[in-house]
């Protein structure tokens, strides 16, 4: 099953680790039992096409007509460029905000009016990254199909936020998948897992 296979990639790497006893501490100050860092997939060659071709099944089963592929600034860009050479699509991305210089764009690449297009990003937690990417390219024309993402925490929040703005998102792994693929690896307890799922529900 890909998303164990995934969610095993991710562990075995270090993208992602889980640390019930010995949190970590989120920009937001949040104290968390997991911490991800999909960059490192990047550098793992192995992990890095699974991933990438993954993400172009995603983008086959579910958005069918995308004609081209944008990654969020800065973490989706790589992704969203190789899952676009994989598929023979064009590729863009889109800034956190317009340049203050040059032709002060924020969304790179051409992108034309009425173009079907999906957001590709590493990381789906309050969804916010993704939506104000979303939000821009639908701004400039695009038809945004909905988004394609490495891993999801699977938050109420995010997932709420993403309905809201009136998009989906299907991810290669999720939270529940890795924690018992980390638990039967013996990374942590069968009883961390229920720690490490209410700290989710709780967000």
């Amino acid at each position: 099953m890909l998303k164990e296979t995934i969610a095993h990639d991710l562990l075995e790497i270090g993208a992602v680790m889980v640390r019930p006893n010995e949190p970590f501490t989120w920009a937001s100050g949040i104290k968390s039992p997991i911490y991800c860092d999909n960059r490192l997939t990047l550098s793992a060659p192995e992990v890095r096409s699974r991933v990438e071709k993954g993400l172009a099944e995603l983008v086959r089963e579910h958005y069918p007509d995308c004609e081209a592929l944008f990654g969020t600034a800065t973490a989706g860009i790589a992704h969203a460029a190789i899952t676009a050479y994989l598929m023979g699509l064009p590729c863009g991305y889109v800034r956190g905000g317009a340049k203050d210089h040059g032709k002060k764009n924020q969304i790179e690449g051409r992108l034309r009016p009425g173009e079907k297009v999906v957001v590709v990003e590493d990381l789906i937690s309050t969804a916010g990254s993704a939506i104000d990417a979303a939000n821009a390219l639908r701004e400039a024309g695009a038809i945004v199909l909905g988004i394609v993402s490495i891993f999801t925490y699977g938050m109420k929040k995010g997932l709420d936020r993403l309905a809201g703005a009136d998009l989906e998102n299907h991810s290669l792994t999720d939270l529940d998948t890795l924690a018992a693929v980390a638990a039967r690896e013996g990374r942590i307890s069968e009883e961390e897992i229920d720690g490490v799922i209410e700290f989710r529900n709780g967000l």
